[in-house]
């Protein structure tokens, strides 16, 4: 009975990694009523394990869902958010957008999210995010296929065959087995290739008055909480002994002698935002809020808003706004405003003068360039937003991306606006006039 118990548990991950979301309710429901029977037949005292294990999956399923859309009769839509022809940006493409992203490292270490398994929220939604639509069920990007292993259409072109970039999930991982991943990506990078470091984790703070040292005085981020092997150097900490468990920015510079992209969501992002290019390599980073605003802390363990827009903008967007329910109808119109938006986007960095070429490097791959892309419409709604006013409550690139030809173009904000007005949530954002 144990080894049934522990198989629904373990096929509820894998339907949750498919998204196959009607099929997990219902194993969430025969698991319950499996506990029920083995808890009253055989061990009693095993009742608070199982229902935790049972309150974790359900917990996880409702913070994977923050909006509902509703159909016309009601019934609830669950959108896809993997890559696929509906929703690839689209590029001009020049010979300068040389590389493809072929490592991928998840990291997750937030003390406080929703997590089932060894897989947190925002992990899920990053690695959701970086899967391709299969083929067969592109035409449909409401749908709950499994992760696909082709690529989309480009500029009408039947696609070629293409494997997903290849990904390490590590949740809470020592330092010794994030760098022998880390080590491995980066071994098996090819001499176009890009590796991917996501990490949503707990801030490490400086430990330094005044910091010297860019790559460790500005402290960095926790990816394994585990205190006891560092406790006995606790006196030396307070003479300015960094954190074995903590990853530096300066841990990280070896790997930039190839392509690193880095998405670092942490309320100590910004200390990596000095990023040196000792070997001449292309490096971006884009770097999630410190802070969010008062009105929206309760919700974080629920999974960081930054990962949300990453995952899905519309999703964000309604988060900060409030917005719990959406009718089909004006999603799809919002849809629409969004896929404008990130066409007019792409085309404003590719013909920006000021844009620093790193990111034209990464432009070419279509994972990367949604990141990006999704990145400028975070990055506005959070300038745009009355509750994120102040530094802190702003996400950050490095490089960073040119204000005036990007992030305070006036056809971006238009269209931001306009996705307000459908939403009916204009008032939450400055009016035009507010921002002279």
């Amino acid at each position: 009975m144990v080894k049934k118990l522990r198989y629904y548990a373990r096929f509820i991950v894998v339907c949750l990694l498919l998204k196959k979301v009607k099929m997990v309710r219902d194993l969430i429901r025969d698991l319950g009523k499996h506990i029920d029977d083995y808890t009253s037949t055989y061990e009693p005292e095993d009742q608070l394990e199982w229902s935790l294990v049972l309150g974790e999956i359900k917990a996880f399923l409702e913070a994977d869902h923050p909006i509902t859309i509703l159909d016309h009769d009601s019934s609830p839509v669950i959108p896809s958010h993997r890559l696929s022809p509906q929703n690839t940006p689209p590029v001009d493409k020049s010979p300068s957008m040389n590389l493809m992203l072929q490592e991928i490292l998840i990291v997750g270490n937030c003390s406080d999210q929703v997590k089932f398994s060894e897989l947190t929220v925002d992990m899920f939604r990053i690695l959701q995010t970086l899967e391709r639509e299969p083929q067969e069920d592109a035409i449909n990007i409401y749908d709950t296929s499994p992760a696909p292993l082709r690529q989309p259409m480009e500029n009408g072109d039947k696609p070629s065959r293409r494997d997903n970039p290849h990904k390490y999930l590590l949740y809470k991982p020592s330092f010794s087995q994030l760098m022998v991943f880390l080590a491995s990506g980066f071994k098996e990078l090819p001499p176009n290739g890009a590796l991917l470091l996501y990490i949503s984790a707990d801030g490490c703070c400086p430990t330094m008055k005044t910091p010297e040292d860019p790559g460790y005085d500005h402290g960095g981020v926790v990816t394994n909480s585990k205190r006891g092997d560092s406790e006995h150097v606790g006196n030396k900490r307070s003479l300015g002994t960094r954190d074995m468990h903590c990853l530096y920015p300066g841990d990280l510079w070896p790997f930039t002698r190839k392509p690193l992209f880095l998405v670092i969501d942490s309320d100590n992002s910004h200390a990596f935002m000095s990023l040196p290019r000792y070997f001449g390599q292309g490096i971006v980073a884009l770097l999630s809020p410190l802070e969010v605003p008062p009105p929206l802390r309760d919700q974080q363990h629920r999974g960081s808003l930054f990962t949300l827009f990453l995952h899905s903008p519309l999703w964000g967007l309604c988060v900060v706004t409030g917005v719990l329910e959406v009718p089909f109808s004006v999603w799809d119109r919002c849809q629409t405003l969004l896929d404008r938006f990130m066409a007019e986007a792409s085309r404003l960095i590719t013909r920006a003068r000021n844009v620093d070429s790193a990111f034209i490097h990464f432009f070419g791959d279509d994972f990367l360039r949604l990141l990006i892309l999704r990145y400028v419409f975070c990055n506005i709604t959070f300038r745009l937003h009355r509750a994120f006013k102040g530094p802190q409550y702003q996400s950050v690139s490095v490089p960073e991306l040119p204000e005036a030809e990007v992030l305070e173009h006036p056809n971006l904000h238009r269209l931001l606006w306009e996705m307000a007005s459908l939403l009916d949530i204009r008032s939450h954002f400055y009016d035009p006039g507010e921002l002279d």
